[in-house]
């Protein structure tokens, strides 16, 4: 049975698949690729607050059902799968829907993946360029959209998944729930690994585990295709510090106007 359950919501392109495989060396934890188990329980409160059925019962009582239809769901869902000690769940909407985790698993440990906004948006540049034998179906010619780097920037800032994660964390901060959360820098990782890790573990709450960061084993699966064409969820298999080519990729004014854009961002977590 599993004894605890943890929770994994970070940005795109900031190392969460990494961080997912990194975990799972440790063989006390089952670390799963991007998951629906949220959007189950999700779907389930839009039933719960729009049925009639329990609109009609005593609200108290509904709750209560309700919270525990919610935690033994999520706790028999990985019960069935694996008998790990310890489970991270990887789904982006964690930290934002925090309040609702909080209502039937009570302080749940969230760590998320942060990354300097303008090597996000210089990722999913380099995503796009990837593969110029085939369509990314972003370019539309005839109607003059995402034409240039800038242009994708901004369709990318106005959508999920890059635009979507940014505002929700925003949100997060200012609802304060940020500093009951884990953010992990990328680009710490990649650096002090031994220590970023020792982090997770202390926040968590568990024994710490010594992990092998020259031969990280893909052990999490997903079916890129279902994503389009900015699904990527290959790793490296070690890790090393990543040289900043956000202003070769995007250009040097591409990329201040994300700095400038996403001003709150490296004010809040101290990035220059």
């Amino acid at each position: 049975m599993v004894e605890k359950i943890f929770f994994q919501s970070s940005l795109p392109r900031a190392g969460s698949t990494l961080l997912q495989n990194i975990i799972g060396q440790n063989p006390d934890f089952y670390v799963t690729p991007t998951s629906g188990v949220l959007e189950l329980v999700f779907a389930a409160r839009a039933n719960y607050t729009d049925s009639a059925e329990f609109k009609a019962q005593d609200a108290d009582l509904m709750r209560e059902g309700f919270r525990s239809f919610c935690y033994h769901g999520v706790q028999g869902f990985f019960d069935a799968i694996t008998d790990k000690k310890y489970v991270v769940d990887k789904s982006r909407g964690w930290g934002y829907y925090r309040d609702f985790t909080d209502f039937f698993y009570p302080n749940p440990k969230i760590v998320s993946m942060i990354r300097d906004p303008r090597a996000i948006f210089a990722s999913m540049e380099k995503n796009h360029r990837k593969n110029p034998d085939k369509s990314s179906k972003l370019v539309n010619e005839s109607q003059m959209q995402n034409i240039t780097v800038e242009q994708r920037i901004d369709n990318w800032v106005a959508q999920p998944p890059v635009g979507l994660a940014f505002e929700r964390l925003r949100q997060i901060i200012r609802e304060g729930n940020g500093k009951k959360m884990l953010f992990i820098k990328y680009e710490d990782l990649m650096k002090f690994p031994d220590r970023e890790m020792a982090k997770i573990y202390g926040y968590f709450g568990v024994n710490n585990f010594e992990h092998d960061f020259t031969q990280i084993d893909q052990i999490t699966q997903e079916d890129d295709s279902v994503y389009g064409v900015y699904g990527d969820h290959v790793i490296k298999p070690f890790l090393s510090p990543v040289k900043p080519d956000w202003n070769e990729v995007l250009g040097k004014n591409a990329a201040e106007w994300v700095r400038s854009n996403y001003k709150w961002f490296y004010e809040y977590f101290g990035y220059v």
